[in-house]
């Protein structure tokens, strides 16, 4: 249920509708590329690794296509343009496997394209974001679109590991398509006003210069220098593992079908929706800096539970969606939260390239940690890089401990409590 000023906005509601349909068909792929890899394909930990740091490579680029972004004046365009490449590259999936054709590099080629298309999206993203929220509903726009995204959790990898069961990986990729159309529908159909862009003519500033302008703001604002070296160190660790590497543990170790893997992932995906309602409610509680905190430790640290993972289905099943029950909570709690001061302390005219500078460094550890997960689950076993992952994704948390951000109350104040 919408509240406020936004329950009225007709716009917001086009636009967190296609969110959420985009999200439900994102959990369907999450869950079935890999099983196409490690079901169909027989892949080793070492190529499901590759298959998740190439979804995530593009975003080393990110600091060049935000500084683009910004320039261009029409974001909603790119955003459905985004989501029309994204949803013909995942077809191409059903179609190969007509004609039994589905190899690894097809896939490889899919994570690449739909992970460009993904960062034009998220950069282009943050300023019509911007255009069609007040700052005062940050935290709950924000929220709302977390409750999307976390209900997606609760029932995605269900519908997609039954979807995997019935129809095969491939075919079940192609709803993860159509949810894209639909996102372009309804994203294309809010409008905002966007104006002409300062970095848009014949007296533009360079990419370059517009990208380097982007990555200095970063550095000099305290609380996305923080906020940045804080999110980037735990994706880098939660990425050791990463959804590839705990489905290939869930299947090989854990010996669970398809469906109980969707189930227990649903189940444990409960924790992101309750994070989510109840976000705004702690951050008025706590504080929105201290609610980054406590999801700065409790996102990774429940991974560390998967070493007592055994014994009959209910038992490890249960351990699984445990896991992510409590992790679910805690990245709900710190995306919220700091996306939502990130936002209050980013000029408008800046948006896309600190966006693009920011992705950069903060999803570009993510190819590099899903990278190194592969590695060490090969010389080390998936056991102990799942406690790697635990251990050093929760002392992401020093980063924050010397900077602004716990001691900010609320959105409002961080502009003033980041000088």
């Amino acid at each position: 249920m919408l509240s406020g000023s936004l329950r009225r906005e007709r716009r917001f509601v086009r636009y967190w509708m296609g969110q959420t349909v985009s999200q439900f068909g994102d959990r369907v792929s999450e869950l079935a590329v890999p099983l196409v890899a490690v079901g169909a394909l027989h892949a080793s930990a070492h190529q499901v690794a590759l298959l998740t740091a190439l979804a995530w490579a593009p975003n080393f680029v990110g600091l060049l296509l935000g500084a683009w972004v910004d320039g261009r004046p029409g974001k909603r365009a790119l955003m459905v343009a985004a989501d029309l490449v994204r949803a013909g590259v995942l077809l191409t999936l059903p179609v190969a496997a007509l004609f039994d054709a589905v190899t690894l590099g097809q896939l490889y080629a899919v994570a690449l394209v739909t992970g460009l298309a993904a960062v034009v999206f998220s950069t282009a993203n943050q300023s019509f974001f911007a255009r069609l929220v007040p700052p005062s509903s940050y935290v709950d726009a924000n929220s709302k679109l977390s409750v999307s995204r976390s209900a997606s959790f609760v029932a995605g990898p269900a519908l997609g590991g039954g979807l995997v069961q019935l129809l095969t990986a491939p075919v079940a990729v192609a709803v993860d398509a159509v949810s894209f159309l639909a996102s372009a529908l309804l994203v294309g159909r809010a409008r905002v006003d966007e104006p002409r862009p300062a970095t848009d003519g014949p007296s533009a500033p360079s990419l370059l210069r517009c990208a380097a302008q982007g990555l200095a703001f970063v550095v000099r604002n305290p609380v996305l220098r923080a906020g940045l070296a804080c999110s980037a160190t735990v994706n880098f660790f939660t990425f050791l593992t990463g959804t590839g590497l705990l489905v290939l543990f869930a299947d090989r170790q854990l010996g669970l079908a398809p469906g109980e893997i969707g189930l227990a992932f649903g189940v444990g995906a409960t924790g992101g929706l309750l994070g989510a309602v109840s976000a705004p409610a702690i951050s008025r509680l706590i504080g929105v800096g201290r609610s980054v905190a406590v999801g700065a430790v409790l996102y990774p640290a429940p991974l560390a539970l998967l070493w007592v993972a055994g014994g009959p289905l209910w038992a490890r099943a249960g351990v699984l969606a445990a896991v992510e029950f409590l992790s679910s909570v805690g990245v709900m709690l710190f995306d919220i939260n700091l996306n939502s001061l990130e936002a209050s302390v980013v000029p408008d005219g800046l948006r896309s390239r600190v966006a693009g500078a920011y992705n950069t460094v903060n999803y570009g550890t993510r190819p590099l940690g899903a990278l190194a997960g592969g590695a060490l689950a090969t010389f080390i076993g998936l056991r102990p890089t799942i406690t790697v992952a635990a251990v050093g994704g929760a002392l992401s948390l020093v980063w924050l401990l010397a900077s602004p951000i716990p001691r900010i109350r609320s959105v409002g104040a961080a502009a003033t409590q980041a000088d």
